[in-house]
């Protein structure tokens, strides 16, 4: 195993073992449930958006390492940004794992996420990746609506 291959699995085990902003936010004002029926994973995505700008996000559920390690990350990379460079985050980090291999693209622009960009090899486990991330998207457009993967 190479060892930048070998870095990316830490990461995605220690967020995994000690996922970070793994609460209920107190004062959020979105909230999106979603879930992943081929796994089972099930993520409620909390939100608190103050004039465009993610103020605070955190997230509560139970899934996979994949899945359970991409919304740890996900919270960590979005917090104070605004929701149009969230959306960005978003597009990227899709793209990274789900999208037509880009050769010019280079996954370290996306920082710790790029822990992501073997997910691509394994198709199953893309919906694992990319579920709190569409909760993400869901919780700010607003929509109340429950996201499923399938």
């Amino acid at each position: 195993m190479s060892d930048l291959r070998e870095l990316y699995q830490q990461v995605i085990l220690d967020h995994n073992r000690q996922p970070r902003n793994f609460r209920k936010l107190e004062g959020a004002n979105r909230t999106a449930e979603g879930h992943n029926p081929l796994c089972g994973d099930q993520i409620t995505l909390y939100l608190r958006l103050e004039n465009g700008v993610i103020g605070d996000v955190s997230f509560q559920g139970s899934g996979c390492a994949i899945s359970k390690a991409s919304a740890s990350l996900m919270t960590a990379s979005v917090k104070g940004k605004t929701q149009t460079e969230a959306e960005a985050l978003f597009h990227t980090f899709h793209t990274m794992v789900a999208g037509e291999p880009d050769p010019a693209f280079d996954p370290e622009q996306l920082g710790k996420l790029a822990a992501f960009s073997g997910v691509r090899e394994f198709p199953v486990r893309v919906k694992c990746a990319t579920l709190p991330w569409h909760t993400l998207r869901a919780a700010l457009e607003g929509r109340g609506e429950r996201i499923s993967t399938e």
